[in-house]
């Protein structure tokens, strides 16, 4: 852990005092503030998602109804004091990774706050290397499965694609609507790998099919807001209509949770508007939402 900076708890996720934090090395979840701004081709502001969410938490009510308790007692919950960003996009996915590997390393959770979805592509390497087996299950409005977007590999727009460079890596995508040709070919080719759940069969869903891919698996979790409809979640550079509301989202990580293991998060694309905290309060409730589905048991 001497690699990491922490944040006094004050200033982290939760806005902890320092009784109620205890000690960092107890902590079984590191939060990772990227506020990743490289791509982004329409609307801007991700590098302001990780503040704002972190500001918003400190507004939660932490017991959990569901699991009778706060559980952040019981998790740990810790903040790094991260660097901004690298300026150039390859070496900022690089400095994502080095982060997450040394918060997998020393082993906790680590659920980073982005930012745009490019850096999902770096956040997940130490993943890659250390199972086999991995999955990943992604939130979005968006395929995200370009080879390039804008004369970038590393785009927002191919966040997907690179993830699926590793050939061990399975990806069940959840909410889209929004891909392109391109995308579509790519998706067909890669059928036996990439399981696919549009929104425009929410009517249809079964949440147990969207699981089954997942069972006895570790799962990495991406959450780009945009996989939320536009009316709750208009913060975000690409906001569509048709998307998921949250006990939709939730029943399907809830069930994740209970059919694989999740193993690391990231939550992307929050780009806050000013005065309207509802958006930024529901980035970071989910956040603790996740940590809480992942890392606990229910009652």
């Amino acid at each position: 852990m001497a690699a990491l900076a922490f944040r006094v708890p004050e200033k982290g996720f939760l806005a902890l005092s320092v009784h109620d934090a205890g000690r960092v090395e107890d902590a079984r979840a590191v939060i990772i503030p990227f506020g990743l701004e490289a791509s982004v081709t329409y609307g801007g502001g991700t590098s302001a998602g990780p503040e704002a969410i972190i500001a918003a938490s400190s507004e939660l009510e932490f017991f959990d109804e569901e699991f009778w308790s706060e559980p952040f007692r019981e998790i740990g919950v810790a903040t790094l004091n991260a660097a901004p960003p690298a300026d150039e996009l390859e070496e900022a996915l690089a400095q994502i990774a080095a982060l997450t590997g040394a918060v997998l390393e020393a082993g906790k959770f680590p659920l980073t706050l982005g930012g745009e979805h490019s850096l999902t592509a770096g956040a997940i390497r130490p993943f890659t290397d250390k199972y086999p087996d991995l999955a990943i299950l992604q939130f979005d409005a968006h395929s995200d499965l370009r080879e390039t977007y804008a004369g970038s590999r590393y785009s927002h727009a191919c966040a997907m694609r690179r993830a699926l460079d590793y050939a061990h890596i399975s990806l069940v995508a959840v909410g889209l609507r929004g891909t392109g040709a391109e995308e579509i070919a790519f998706l067909e080719a890669n059928r036996h790998r990439i399981h696919t759940h549009w929104a425009k069969d929410k009517p249809r869903w079964r949440i147990e099919d969207i699981v089954a891919p997942l069972a006895g698996r570790p799962i990495y979790l991406t959450f780009d807001v945009d996989g939320f409809d536009a009316s709750l979640m208009p913060a975000t550079g690409t906001p569509q209509p048709g998307g998921l509301f949250w006990d939709e989202a939730i029943d399907i990580i809830r069930a994740a949770s209970s059919v694989g293991t999740i193993v690391g998060a990231d939550v992307v694309e929050l780009a806050p508007i000013a005065g309207m905290h509802a958006c930024d309060f529901i980035a970071a409730k989910l956040a603790y939402k996740i940590l809480t589905l992942a890392l606990l048991k229910r009652v």
